[in-house]
């Protein structure tokens, strides 16, 4: 069996090394992007150790639906593609050339949360079950036959970082289950019930900036969600136009002792400064960075 790999991200990665080791497959070709496009995804992965220690040939596409990439992959003859970690539509061009073998990966339990920012939404819409779903493309968008489906419990203090990470995890063991199956010639195709999608909306770099207005534990949560391989949650520093971006707090253990305005640092220590919220509670900020890398000053106000 022969397969394609398009994509440019950690799972990426993960695809590439789970063909390289299956019995019964090989490996032609894999498709990423250019190092100058990275800032299309920021857990964007060069690509290239992995595609050499696999033997495939990588080429760079800025576009995946252009007529010399869908050539390439003509050429190589696959019995499947797999798109994962690419987040451009796949057109009737590239669709035609990748044939009924065009499998993708979306790290949410479809039909639940078809779209975009999936990790992200996971923790701000607080669930508390998430999983990961193989899925053979069709013409929609995360709408096709499912091919595996595992799913896993999310943390009350789960991150971007460790939710990905786990994520990582579980795309792993089901290749390895789903391209055994491939080769069986015993693979699933259900048929996903629209009864149940829901859609995430995508999400931009402002969409991590911090009302201080909201509760403490929906700033908590948004820290959260919007840190690492995210750009961050983000605010604006004292007296200032550049940004701070927070990446690790928690929830402060002296709660409803202070009288402030949303957003005013109410305490300081080594390491690092609190926060007063729009509830009256606040967060004790642990990691961040900007702002001349030294702690806001006392009862200064962020957010501008």
């Amino acid at each position: 069996m022969r397969a394609v790999i398009i994509g440019s991200v950690d799972s990426s990665r993960v695809a590439i090394e789970a063909v390289a080791r299956a019995p019964g497959w090989s490996l032609p070709l894999v498709v990423t992007l250019p190092a100058s496009l990275s800032h299309r995804h920021s857990d964007y992965v060069d690509l290239r150790p992995a595609a050499d220690a696999a033997g495939a040939r990588l080429i760079e596409a800025r576009d995946v639906n252009a007529p010399e990439i869908c050539a390439a992959i003509t050429a190589a003859s696959p019995d499947n593609v797999f798109v994962i970690g690419w987040s451009q539509i796949c057109r009737e061009p590239f669709m035609r050339a990748a044939g009924d073998g065009l499998i993708g990966y979306h790290p949410a339990p479809l039909p639940r949360m078809r779209g975009r920012a999936v990790i992200p939404w996971t923790i701000l819409n607080q669930e508390p079950i998430t999983g990961g779903t193989l899925f053979w493309i069709d013409a929609g968008v995360d709408s096709g036959p499912i091919l595996e489906q595992r799913f896993i419990h999310v943390a009350p203090d789960e991150t971007a970082g460790s939710l990905y990470h786990r994520h990582m995890q579980l795309l792993e063991r089901m290749l390895d289950d789903a391209l055994q199956a491939l080769v069986a010639g015993t693979a699933r195709r259900e048929p996903q019930d629209e009864r149940f999608a829901t859609w995430a909306a995508g999400r931009t770099v402002e969409s991590g900036r911090i009302d201080w207005s909201a509760s403490a534990r929906d700033v908590e949560r948004l820290i959260r969600a919007a840190g690492r391989p995210y750009p961050g949650a983000r605010t604006l520093a004292p007296s200032s136009d550049d940004d701070l971006i927070l990446w690790q707090a928690r929830l402060a253990s002296e709660l409803g002792h202070h009288l402030a305005m949303p957003g005013q640092i109410v305490g300081r220590s080594e390491r690092g400064f609190t926060v007063f919220c729009g509830d009256g509670a606040a967060i004790e900020v642990t990691e961040w960075e900007g702002g001349g890398g030294t702690i806001p000053k006392m009862h200064a106000r962020l957010g501008g």
